[in-house]
């Protein structure tokens, strides 16, 4: 049997490391290597590119297969971005993950989690995490909350004996406990298997870009079906019937839309992990962009973690004295009583030596600490307005003191108080007087939101007097008009009415925390939320997006999104900024992207009916425009090349609901801009005579030139980088048609007048088609 005071020693965790009980459980911050090389090798649109690739080597040369370079891009671009973005996730992650404290030979020691062995004694301590499952061993008012769990919010008080399990945090007391169920047997690392820290979904711009690949899909069989049909009626060029086949359907697929969606987002969490934030899940980076509603955390957002006393108000010669005793007999000091402590030594009232028959711990929810001494009564320490009448003039002078911005506290003595019961027969002995130290940041960072349209809501623990005057400090609209939270209702309905007229809340709860960020995700807000200590967790987990501060409880980091690990709460505004522009130009992308599927479904459903009609009439046969080499140069230049750039590109304005409902309303007329006028200029050149590649030639700059006035309007808002990558896209492409080595390889060459004539009339009248669709389509939404 090990010593239950003692803990493990030195060669008993020697015997438990050999024979493997130790605390490993799969926990990944990031996808493995292996799933990593797997999820870009193995694509169905990889497949399909391969095997439309096979086809075209098979039945003509290899230039008409240099199209399949995408399945090379995304593998290699969307490889080396995710290894980026897994390198700088695994590395933070290092740096937000909490030690565990252990008692071995007799010592308090700190170990990484996966270090525990079966049968440590673990410490316990306000804000901790409990990290594998056991019994209770030492219980000084150990208090645990359950509700990541249970769902229950009260805490749990723990008694020798009692379970605890992982996943569950210390909200008040301190303790020791055995850890028995460890590694993959603790019911965290069951949950863990079930969803790991990682994730690819629940994101709305991937969910829409998923609805697009399923809907294109289920259109190219058919359409690829009937121009397959059509374009094999010429069986006295079969193989150059299957070469245009596959020239039809390669375009159809949107084959850089998920590689550069996957892209931004690496790129977002490289880009953000640079400033020290951590980002937990994929979806926090649009997170933010689309909230418009930031719940902060007074103390530990809007402040700095430490605060300085600024003065103690004795209202007995024995307070000082008193004070000096409970932070003696606090074994597990917050911010506040290290402050008094500090501030004590510094005046040189030491620990006076009273011996302690109870303590009494801090909690959120009670809003108070205290200590029961043997020859010196019931001391507590807390919150004026909760332990002082309202007509107390000591009340009173507090109240005065907190509309000054500053953090007061209530020293009283009692004749009884317990953490379950009511306390009676109080007596004020002090008021302790705070300074919280405000970032300087912080107003700049209000000032940004409010200009973005994001509603600030500012919620604190603390009396609304001394909340209103800190946000007073930083400029805070209606700051004056700060609600005492014990007065709020608690219907759903009026609880969200006063939220929306109101800014500043004092004296807010843990679970009104959470009751908020439900109330206003009920009016279809998107919340946000920060927050640093174990009263913010429940908040936190239930919001649209978790921000923690890195020097927060191991509790608040473990249920947050986002986790600005310098405590900087100026790092928000890049949060929503990169968020913006993975959002902006994954749209901008996907506006590309489903214009040249629209278009080359057009084309291929009006040359295989038009294929098919002059077949059963006797007519000649219609041959799709372009080969897979034509596709190839005009994909790279209209939008593989430019996506890329716009993919990447900073973007200001916030995230709207309605991506797809867009991105169909601009891809869908300009698809058909591209495709009807190529196709009639086709028709018509196919009508005049001449050589075939002047029919190609022909088409191909109509499509190309609609194409790019698409890129153009997709690129705004314009600037100097923008306006030269579209004058670049389209010079390569002058350039290809005026150099005759460059035209022979791509069997093009410059048309004569003719054709030159019809292309530009084709391409007015679809360039005029779009432009007017654009300005159409405000007036209809409007109207």
């Amino acid at each position: 049997m090990l010593a239950e005071d003692r803990g493990l020693t030195a060669a008993e965790v020697a015997e438990r490391v050999e024979a493997g009980a130790v605390n490993q459980a799969k926990r990944h911050t990031s996808r493995p290597l292996s799933a990593i090389l797997r999820a870009n090798f193995f694509t169905p649109i990889n497949a399909l590119i391969g095997v439309l690739a096979a086809i075209a080597l098979t039945f003509s040369d290899w230039k008409q297969t240099l199209f399949a370079g995408v399945i090379l891009a995304n593998i290699v671009i969307g490889t080396v971005q995710e290894l980026r973005a897994k390198r700088t996730l695994d590395k933070l992650s290092l740096v937000n993950q909490a030690n565990a404290k252990v008692i071995r030979d007799g010592e308090t020691l700190e170990i990484d989690p996966s270090a525990i062995v079966r049968d440590d004694l673990i410490v316990l301590a306000p804000g901790d995490r409990v990290v594998v499952d056991g019994p209770v061993v030492q219980s000084r008012n150990l208090e645990v909350d359950e509700s990541l769990l249970t769902g229950e919010a009260d805490s749990v008080g723990k008694t020798p004996g009692d379970p605890v399990q992982s996943g569950s945090f210390v909200v008040a007391g301190t303790g020791v406990f055995r850890a028995e169920q460890i590694g993959a047997e603790s019911y965290a690392a069951r949950l863990v298997e079930e969803a790991s820290r990682f994730k690819r979904t629940n994101s709305q711009l991937q969910t829409a870009i998923n609805r697009f690949i399923k809907l294109i899909s289920w259109l190219i069989v058919p359409v690829a079906l009937l121009l397959i049909v059509s374009q094999l009626v010429d069986r006295g060029h079969w193989r150059d019937s299957i070469v245009s086949t596959v020239a039809g359907i390669v375009p159809m697929i949107p084959e850089g839309l998920v590689l550069l969606t996957s892209v931004a987002f690496a790129v977002g969490i490289i880009r953000l992990g640079r400033r020290q934030c951590l980002v937990q899940e994929l979806p926090a980076i649009e997170g933010l962009a689309r909230t418009d509603v930031l719940c902060l955390d007074k103390t530990g957002t809007l402040t700095e973690g430490g605060m300085d006393v600024e003065e103690i108000r004795q209202l007995s010669d024995d307070a000082g004295e008193a004070l000096a005793a409970l932070a003696a007999a606090d074994d597990s000091p917050n911010p506040t009583m290290q402050a008094v402590s500090e501030y004590l030594g510094e005046h040189g009232e030491g620990d006076p030596g009273w011996r302690v028959i109870e303590t009494m711990p801090f909690s959120s929810a009670r809003k108070w600490s205290g200590t029961r001494f043997t020859d010196h009564g019931t001391w507590l320490l807390g919150a004026p307005d909760v332990l002082l009448k309202p007509g107390d003039p000591v009340a009173l002078d507090a109240d005065m003191l907190a509309a000054q911005g500053l953090r007061v506290l209530a020293l009283v003595t009692a004749e009884s108080a317990s953490t379950t019961g009511g306390i009676e027969g109080i007596e004020p002995k002090a008021l302790v007087v705070l300074r919280q130290r405000l970032r300087p940041t912080a107003a700049a960072t209000l000032e940004y939101f409010k200009e973005q349209d994001v509603a600030i809501k500012i919620i604190s623990g603390d009396s609304a007097a001394a909340v209103g005057a800190v946000a007073a400090q930083l400029g805070v609209e209606n700051a004056g008009e700060a609600v005492d939270a014990r007065r709020l209702p608690d219907d759903p309905d009026e609880l969200a009415e006063i939220l929306d007229r109101s800014t500043v809340f004092g004296r807010v709860k843990p679970h009104q925390k959470r009751d908020f960020v439900k109330a206003l995700q009920a009016r279809g807000h998107t919340v946000a939320m920060t927050g640093d200590g174990v009263n913010d967790v429940l908040a936190l987990k239930d919001a649209d997006l978790g921000i923690a501060m890195g020097s927060g409880s191991p509790a608040a980091r473990s249920v947050a999104q986002v986790v600005l690990l310098d405590d900087e709460f100026a790092t928000l505004p890049h949060v929503v900024a990169e968020g913006r522009r993975v959002l902006g130009n994954i749209e901008r992308v996907s506006n590309l992207f489903l214009t040249k599927t629209v278009y080359a479904i057009s084309l291929a459903l009006l040359v295989g009916v038009g294929a098919i009609i002059a077949s059963v009439s006797g007519g000649e046969q219609l041959p799709y425009p372009f080969n897979p080499l034509h596709q190839s140069l005009l994909n790279v230049f209209t939008i593989g090349i430019p996506a890329f750039f716009l993919a990447l590109a900073p973007t200001f304005d916030r995230a709207r609901p309605g991506f797809i409902n867009r991105v169909l309303h601009f891809a869908i007329p300009a698809g058909l801009a591209c495709a009807i006028p190529t196709f009639i200029v086709y028709l018509l050149s196919l009508r005049h005579g001449g050589p075939h590649i002047d029919t190609q030639t022909t088409a191909g700059i109509t499509l190309f030139s609609i194409a790019l006035a698409a890129l153009a309007i997709v690129a705004k808002p314009y600037t100097l980088w923008k306006f030269l990558l579209v004058a670049a896209c389209g010079a390569a492409f002058l350039t290809v048609l005026a150099t005759p080595i460059l035209a022979d390889f791509y069997e093009l060459r410059l048309p004569g007048v003719w054709n030159t004539t019809a292309a530009l009339i084709a391409i007015g009248s679809g360039v005029t088609a779009l432009l007017l669709w654009l300005v159409v389509r405000p007036k209809r939404r409007a109207a």
